[in-house]
């Protein structure tokens, strides 16, 4: 914008503060911080938060958001009070199993570039001296890690704003949102108090576990479960009276009891996420009028029992002394236990950030100021995304079954195909039945139940000599050989896939293309019956999806896009005359991937239509009948081998499957899960967008310019890749191969160089066609020529890895074109 907007935040929390400073510093002056409470105490969960900063996270995303916030507030005071202490941060394992998940966390770290070393437990004792040395087997330390004094933190990052012209208008209640309607979304115009209507152009929701209800001002769902969690203090421990400040005891976690630990003073703090899941509903959030603290619960004591028995038995020291007081703190949980930001998909100008700890704080505040300022945050929030659910998974049913399991999942250790346990069967395709009398075993994503293997495949390995390496425990989790069976069915005979998941918009009218070549960098404007692959860039350049554009008409087009973030995408920019209509179609629909050598050999005899290669060619679409079933027919393969996706009406699903299934059976065709699925792609050197590729990587880098057309016209990000390409870039996506066909990987995983952490692994999968496991890594360019000889990170292992020309099989395409 040519000036700053008037802004208002609403919550003076540890987010509210941390965005009014950052919005401020960036020139964003006209800024009006609402709180119902006083600053000084606000009421929510800043004002109790233990204040416990652990940068240690599997996502690159909020790693990065907590290694901000920790270097941030470590530069700020209030009233002489540091806003954070670096005094370090420690986890320790009593069990085998959590001592080899700190050697996988450590390997985080050391991919994300934060300072950690997986110690012995005689270090983990001098390291806090009230730990029981041979309780533990050793421990993982931080040395940056440390506490955030979250009403320290909030001061002085509103006195910055304040000095730079924002105000503050605490003790105001919100009461409602004010808009106006233009010609194409609703925009903000400003927000009622009790004290009068605060005009403002954009409006921040930082209201911690009242997000929901303001929300709800606005027809938004918001989807925050609340969540009591328990905090007690002991009483005077003997070993820290007297030792002052000199002794800087490490912020503590004991996850195998789901038990963490601070001190204050000369006591020590306790929190505990072992206790019984306590969701707190919507009506029972009182403001202050249920007093100066609604945000801290009465103590339950008899949930305390257990956390202080386990206590005792890792500090000792604790025995003489007792639990002194308590409170059960609400904070807000989500049903993947990410944040939730953005901006309302219906009202211009009101943006969320939401169901963000202290821990993320400083980070999220800077994101939040960038993407509202810039455009784009300059970091990659997908996972955060508020669009990122839908349909069912905002239910209040959903989000409260999931708030609980987020809850008590907190400190479990997560596999990466763990799956929801609760509520299962949100999603399913019409196959479902099918899939479960083949055996399925079945993973889920956002909230669709994908099988993985199917049982009956299993006396495919021997009968055709199958034999696959075997595992260590933590990856064979989630995993069959009979996958082998599958991909060996696929390269050599025909398999069927359920790729309903798969998001489907339909996009038509008469601006339909025109819409669409503004936001593909690939050409759209092809003849009917055209199947494109392209990007849609931000406005850095950055990848924020992939998609496939089938032109099914001249007004109407089939897009496959990655989920809701692309369809609230299309919609932002949807020109104002209403000349398009978009639609999520996908659960009226489902879809057939129908793959292999045999493909054709199963199919034309069930259609009329003409199938072979010159009739419907690679990356062409055509209607046609199979069997009974009507079908949008796209000769596309994300597996490498013919075939097509074939895609009906859900009504007509099961007969579709059936027909093709029976048809199938003297081909020898099976039924593909997705790990089959994924190491078929990996093989073909397909990438998987939120995967190997995110908004903070362009076109070039990612491996993809190949579906970047600048000659074609104006699209989003065309100006921010101009004069970049392949041969230009820093660091590219790098295809690597485990020397050692029994070494497999899962992704995330730090790569090095001679010892050097060099990259980190986005996608891995086993080739069952090339005998070994494949990982695409980020490295630099100069790192990632073919037969460099590398080491992957494995629990404290380092895996021989080789650089590897991509594709791995057959890279003139032959199998697919013909």
């Amino acid at each position: 914008m040519a000036t700053s907007p008037r802004v208002v935040v609403i919550g003076a929390g540890v987010v509210g503060c941390a965005l009014a400073d950052e919005l401020t510093q960036r020139g964003w002056t006209d800024v009006t911080v609402v709180e119902q409470g006083a600053v000084a105490a606000p009421g929510g969960s800043s004002s109790h938060a233990p204040g416990l900063v652990f940068q240690t996270n599997g996502s690159r995303t909020m790693a990065s958001l907590a290694a901000y916030t920790a270097t941030k507030l470590g530069s700020l005071t209030a009233a002489g009070r540091p806003a954070y202490t670096a005094v370090g941060g420690l986890e320790v394992a009593t069990t085998p199993e959590r001592l080899a998940e700190l050697h996988r966390r450590q390997g985080w770290n050391t991919a994300w570039g934060i300072e950690s070393r997986v110690v012995d437990p005689g270090e983990c004792a001098r390291l806090h001296p009230l730990l029981d040395v041979g309780a533990v087997l050793g421990g993982l330390h931080v040395p940056s890690d440390g506490l955030a004094d979250a009403p320290a933190a909030c001061e002085a990052q509103l006195d910055r704003a304040r000095a730079r012209g924002a105000r503050v208008l605490d003790r105001t209640r919100v009461t409602g949102i004010t808009r106006t309607a233009g010609a194409g979304r609703a925009r903000v115009t400003g927000v009622e108090t009790d004290g009068g209507t605060v005009p403002a152009g954009v409006v921040v929701c930082c209201a911690g576990f009242w997000g929901a209800a303001v929300g709800a001002m606005v027809g938004l769902a918001v989807p925050l479960q609340p969540m009591a969690h328990q905090y007690a203090r002991t009483g005077q421990v003997r070993s820290l009276a007297g030792s002052g400040d000199g002794l800087a005891l490490p912020i503590l976690r004991h996850q195998d009891a789901d038990l963490y630990y601070r001190r204050h003073g000369d006591r020590m703090g306790i929190g505990y996420y072992g206790h019984r899941p306590m969701p707190v509903g919507t009506d029972d959030l009182a403001s202050e009028e249920s007093g100066p603290m609604p945000s801290m619960l009465p103590f339950t004591e008899d949930d305390f029992a257990d956390a202080w028995t386990e206590s005792r038995l890792l500090l000792p020291g604790l025995a003489d002394t007792k639990v002194e007081d308590g409170f059960n703190g609400i904070f807000s949980f989500t049903p993947d236990g990410s944040p939730l930001l953005g901006e309302h998909a219906e009202l211009s100008g009101f943006w969320l950030a939401e169901a963000v700890w202290v821990t993320h704080s400083a980070g999220v505040g800077r994101a939040v100021a960038e993407w509202i300022v810039d455009g784009t945050p300059g970091t990659d929030l997908h996972e955060c995304d508020l669009h990122r659910f839908s349909g069912g998974q905002l239910s209040p049913a959903y989000v409260r079954a999931r708030g609980c399991q987020s809850f008590v999942e907190v400190y479990d250790i997560i596999h990466p195909h763990d799956r929801v346990s609760d509520p299962v069967g949100l999603r399913t395709s019409p196959f479902h039945h099918r899939q479960v009398e083949l055996g399925a075993v079945f993973g889920e994503a956002s909230g669709w139940e994908r099988p993985l293997w199917h049982e009956a495949n299993a006396p495919l390995l021997e009968r055709h000599g199958l034999t696959v390496p075997e595992r260590d425990d933590w990856a064979s989790r989630w995993w069959s050989p009979i996958a082998a069976a599958e991909a060996h069915a696929t390269r050599n005979r025909v398999a069927m896939y359920d790729m309903t998941p798969l998001m489907r918009l339909e996009v038509s009218g008469p601006g339909a293309l025109a819409l669409l070549q503004r936001l593909c960098t690939n050409q759209i404007d092809k003849s009917v019956g055209s199947v494109t692959y392209s990007l849609l860039l931000d406005g850095t350049g950055g990848v924020r999806s992939d998609v496939t554009v089938a032109r099914l008409g001249e007004q109407r087009f089939q897009v496959g896009v990655n989920g809701p973030l692309d369809l609230d995408w299309v919609q932002r920019h949807l020109p104002d005359d209403h000349s398009v209509v978009v639609r999520d179609v996908t659960g009226g629909t489902c879809c057939v991937g129908v793959w292999g050598p045999l493909a054709r050999d199963l199919v034309q005899p069930l259609t009329s239509t003409d199938v072979s290669h010159t009739a419907l060619k690679f990356f062409r679409a055509r209607e046609l009948y199979v069997g009974a079933v009507p079908v949008t027919a796209l000769r596309v393969s994300y597996v490498g081998e013919l075939g097509w996706e074939l895609y009906a009406s859900a009504e007509h699903g099961a007969l579709l499957w059936d027909t093709l299934y029976r048809a199938g059976a003297p081909l020898g065709v099976v039924a593909g899960g997705r790990l089959a699925f994924n190491g078929l792609r990996l093989e073909k050197g397909y990438r998987a967008w939120g995967t190997d590729m995110t908004a903070e990587h362009d076109p070039y880098e990612a491996g993809l310019g190949f579906a970047v057309r600048p000659d074609k016209g104006d699209f989003v990000g065309r100006a921010a890749i101009k004069g970049r390409s392949e041969a230009s870039a820093t660091r590219r996506l790098t295809c690597l191969t485990l020397d050692d066909p029994g070494d497999v990987v899962l992704g995330r995983e730090p790569v090095r160089l001679d010892g050097t952490p060099v990259g980190y692994v986005t996608s891995a999968g086993y080739g069952y066609t090339v005998g070994r496991c494949i990982a695409y890594a980020w490295l630099p360019s100069q790192v990632a020529a073919v037969g460099t000889a590398l080491t992957i990170d494995w629990f404290g292992r380092r895996l021989p890895a080789t650089v590897a020309a991509e594709p791995l099989v057959d890279p003139e395409m032959a199998r697919i074109r013909r």
